[in-house]
């Protein structure tokens, strides 16, 4: 029984919205307004700056959480990393499609063949967008969460191909 006191409030009760649709409210306004800010920067500067930006704001993102996780006595290293993959949250199980390629204690590989994001930046015609704010910024992520690891890519769903191939590297 609820009482009063126990109810949540409104902005934390479900939605009922699937994924899809709450991505399709997230995303298609975001996508217009930076279609405009293209038209009005040109392309090359918009895609440039846009992609410095959203490298440093993911660069901040890992390392605010990165610090907290040591805080917290948790490592930042190679194993706490693969960590997202082995027990992913529930959006990550809900929109992202991969397989383990290769797990080592040296190299870890995936082979992502569907993404949420890129299925909804790329059906509004902002592939370039969603790669320079989503794709991209993983390189700098994973430099702020230890900067032992590298990775290498040489294609992405965002960009067309038919899977994206993560490939991090501990210690190189």
């Amino acid at each position: 029984m609820n009482t009063e006191n126990s109810k949540k409030h409104k902005f934390l009760e479900d939605s009922g919205m699937t994924f899809q649709e709450v991505f399709d409210f997230a995303f298609q306004r975001f996508i217009s307004i930076m279609h405009g800010l293209s038209n009005e920067l040109g392309d090359d500067i918009f895609l440039e700056t846009l992609k410095r930006v959203s490298s440093e704001t993911a660069s901040e993102d890992v390392s605010e959480n990165t610090l907290k996780l040591i805080t917290e006595s948790q490592p930042n290293d190679f194993t706490a990393f693969k960590a997202w993959t082995k027990n992913p949250s529930n959006l990550m199980k809900h929109v992202l499609t991969f397989d383990i390629v290769e797990d080592t204690d040296r190299i870890f590989e995936i082979r992502v063949t569907e993404c949420l994001w890129a299925k909804t930046f790329r059906e509004n015609g902002a592939s370039d967008i969603g790669y320079v704010t989503l794709c991209h910024t993983d390189y700098a992520g994973c430099q702020a969460f230890n900067e032992n690891i590298r990775m290498t890519r040489t294609g992405t769903l965002m960009q067309g191909n038919d899977y994206c191939n993560h490939r991090w590297t501990w210690g190189e």
